[in-house]
C-alpha cells in the first residue's frame, strides 16, 4: 500500500472511506456540481477510479436555488446487509444564524447502481452518516445545528454547533424511530462535525471534526462502552490535525476509519495545497487554495490500550510540490457518441437536457443559453476540475450571437463572485467580439470587470478555438481562428484568487476551481453554441 497525498486531487472534499472485500471506496461531496456525490474506487490505495455519482436523478437530488457552497455535504458511506448505504445532506442556506438541512438515505445492491429514491430523513444538522451496529440495528448520526448562537451569553461560531445527534434508524419502515439523543457536545477544540462510529473491542468510537475546515481543522476521537455515550475523549486528541505545522498539506481534517483487522486501520481526511501569495493592495501574505479541499488517507495503528496513535503533521504521507509530476493530457472527443466525459459536470440542475445535448447537432456538444453566468437555478455551464498549480486547457467553438445578452466560451470557474470568462459575444453594432468577463474584486457585490473593454472582432462563420494556460497564479487565454497561429489574449490575469480563501474568506468557500464551456442568453431564446473537443493537460 504505497500512496502520496492528495489521492483524490482537486476538490474531492470529506472523504468517506469503505471497504469491501479487498476494494476500497471514497465517497466525497459536490457542492452544488451535479450530479451528486462522486464515489472512487481501489484495490491498492495509489490508483483510484471515479466509479459513479449515484445522486443523478431529481427523486434524489435537486440543487436548482442553492447558493454557492451548498447542496450536497458530507456524505457518508456505508455497506451492510449486501446493500450500499449513502447518506447525504442538501443544504438549501448559507448566510444567517439559519441552515436548512434536509438529510437523506439512498441503497443500491452495487456500486454501479441502481440507486433508490432519496428516503427523507431529517433537517436538524448536517453531516450524516450510518452505523450498521452487530446486533442488526442502525443508527442515524449528524451534527446539530443551533441557532441561538448569538443569544446573549453564547458564543459564536462554537455555539451554532450543538454536538451530535444519534437517532435510530429502521429500514423497513424506511423513517427515523424513537428520540434522538444528543450524545457528545465537543473536544476543547469545538466546532464538532462530521461524525462518524465504528466499533473495536468493546467499545463504540466516535470520530468528529473539529475546528472548523480552515487551518485549525482537526480530528478527534472519542470512545464508550455504550453507543449513546458518555464518551471519552482521547488522551491524546487530536489525532490528525496540520494546525500549526509548515507541512506541505493543510486543513487537514474530516475524515473516516477503516479497520484493517491487522492492529492498524486506513483513516481518510480531506486537506489542501495552499500557496503563499502577496494580498493585492496590502502587505504581508496570506494563503490560497485553488484546488480546493482534497482527499488524503494516512496508516494508522491501534495502541495496546485500545486508542490509535496520533499521527504528527510531519509524519503524513506527501506528494511534495517541489517533486515535478508527471504530465496527464486528458482528450475529450465529443463525436464520439458516449455523452459528456466522467470527468465533467454541471451546476444544480437534474435536467441535464435543458442545459447541453450530443444529439441536437450530432457530432458536438451543444450547449443551449440559459440564465447569467453564476445562476442558482439554471446555468448552461459543464466543467472539469483544476487538479495541479499548472494546467492548460482548449476548446473549439461554433456560435453566432446576434445580441449583447447571448454569450458562449471557456470559463474559468470557482463561483458567482470567483471567475474568468473568455466569451463571444455582440455589440450594439452587430460585430462578434471576443471579450473577457471577470469577478473578482470588491467582495461582497463582486462587480464584474472587462480587462479587454469590449473586446476584438472576430470574423463569422469560422470555428474559434480557444485556450487557457495556468502557470501558478499567472492565468493567461489565448485564441486563434482560421489558419492563424495560437495568440495571447488579454493581460495575465490572477488564478490564486479563484481559491477557497478568495472572495468571502477562508471558511465561506467549500468547492474549488473547475475548467470548461459554458453559454447564456439573457434574452430566453437559448441561442445555441456546439463545442467539437476539449483537452485538459495538468502539469
Amino acid at each position: 500500500m504505497n500512496f502520496q497525498n492528495p489521492i483524490l486531487r482537486g476538490f474531492n472534499v470529506d472523504p468517506s472511506l469503505c471497504k469491501v472485500g479487498d476494494e476500497f471506496f471514497i465517497a466525497t461531496s459536490t457542492f452544488e456540481w451535479y450530479p451528486g456525490v462522486q464515489i472512487h474506487s481501489s484495490r491498492d490505495l495509489e490508483n483510484w477510479k471515479l466509479v459513479c455519482r449515484p445522486l443523478s436523478r431529481a427523486d434524489q437530488l435537486d440543487l436548482r436555488g442553492n447558493p454557492d457552497s451548498c447542496g450536497v455535504w458530507a456524505p457518508a458511506l456505508s455497506y451492510a446487509d449486501g446493500l450500499f448505504w449513502l447518506v447525504y445532506t442538501n443544504v438549501k442556506r448559507f448566510d444567517g444564524n439559519y441552515k436548512d438541512t434536509p438529510n437523506y438515505l439512498t441503497t443500491a445492491p452495487s456500486i454501479d447502481g441502481p440507486w433508490s429514491p432519496g428516503i427523507y430523513l431529517n433537517n436538524s444538522g448536517f453531516d450524516p452518516s450510518l452505523f450498521h451496529d452487530d446486533d442488526g440495528r442502525k443508527y442515524l448520526l449528524n451534527m446539530v445545528w443551533d441557532h441561538r448562537a448569538t443569544l446573549p451569553g453564547r458564543r459564536p461560531p462554537a455555539d451554532l454547533f450543538g454536538g451530535i445527534l444519534l437517532q435510530e434508524y429502521n429500514h423497513s419502515q424506511q423513517r427515523l424511530v424513537g428520540r434522538s439523543q444528543n450524545i457528545f457536545h465537543r473536544s476543547e477544540i469545538g466546532l464538532a462535525e462530521a461524525p462518524h462510529v465504528f466499533k473495536r473491542e468493546g467499545y463504540y468510537y466516535l470520530i468528529t471534526a473539529e475546528g472548523g475546515t480552515g487551518y485549525e481543522h482537526a480530528v478527534t476521537h472519542a470512545r464508550s462502552t455504550e453507543i449513546t455515550g458518555p464518551y471519552d475523549i482521547h488522551p491524546q486528541n487530536p489525532v490528525l490535525s496540520t494546525s500549526g505545522s509548515t507541512h506541505g498539506i493543510q486543513r487537514v481534517g474530516h475524515g473516516q476509519l477503516v479497520d484493517l483487522g491487522d492492529g492498524t486501520a486506513l483513516h481518510s481526511f480531506l486537506c489542501s495545497r495552499p500557496v503563499e501569495t502577496g494580498v493585492a493592495g496590502g502587505s504581508g501574505e496570506t494563503r490560497r487554495s485553488p484546488m480546493g479541499r482534497e482527499a488524503g488517507i494516512v496508516r494508522m495503528r491501534f495502541r495496546d490500550d485500545g486508542w490509535i496513535e496520533p499521527i504528527k503533521a510531519e509524519d503524513l504521507p506527501l506528494q511534495d510540490r517541489d517533486v515535478p509530476i508527471k504530465p496527464e493530457k486528458h482528450v475529450y472527443d465529443f463525436a464520439t457518441g458516449e455523452g459528456l466525459p466522467a470527468d465533467f459536470q454541471w451546476l444544480r440542475s437534474p435536467e441535464p437536457e435543458r442545459l447541453f445535448s450530443f444529439t441536437e447537432n450530432p457530432g458536438r456538444l451543444t450547449l443551449f443559453g440559459r440564465e447569467s453566468i453564476g445562476s442558482w437555478f439554471e446555468q448552461a455551464l459543464v466543467a472539469r476540475r483544476r487538479t495541479e498549480f499548472c494546467c492548460d486547457f482548449e476548446t473549439s467553438m461554433e456560435f453566432e450571437p446576434e445580441d449583447f445578452q447571448q454569450m458562449a466560451g471557456l470559463v474559468v470557474y470557482y463561483s458567482r463572485q470567483m471567475f474568468h470568462y473568455l466569451c463571444v459575444s455582440q455589440d450594439d453594432d452587430g460585430v462578434k467580439r471576443l471579450m473577457i468577463q471577470s469577478t473578482l474584486k470588491g467582495w461582497p457585490d463582486c462587480p464584474l470587470t472587462f480587462p479587454v473593454g469590449e473586446g476584438e472582432e472576430v470574423p463569422r462563420g469560422e470555428v474559434l478555438h480557444l485556450g487557457v494556460n495556468i502557470q501558478d497564479d499567472n492565468l493567461q487565454f489565448r485564441a486563434r481562428w482560421g489558419d492563424s497561429e495560437w495568440m495571447p489574449f488579454g493581460p495575465v490575469l490572477g488564478s490564486f484568487e479563484i481559491s477557497d480563501e478568495g472572495g468571502r474568506g477562508e471558511h465561506g468557500n467549500f468547492t474549488g476551481t473547475f475548467i470548461g464551456m459554458a453559454a447564456q442568453d439573457l434574452t430566453g431564446q437559448a441561442r445555441q453554441s456546439t463545442f467539437t473537443s476539449a483537452q485538459y493537460t495538468a502539469g
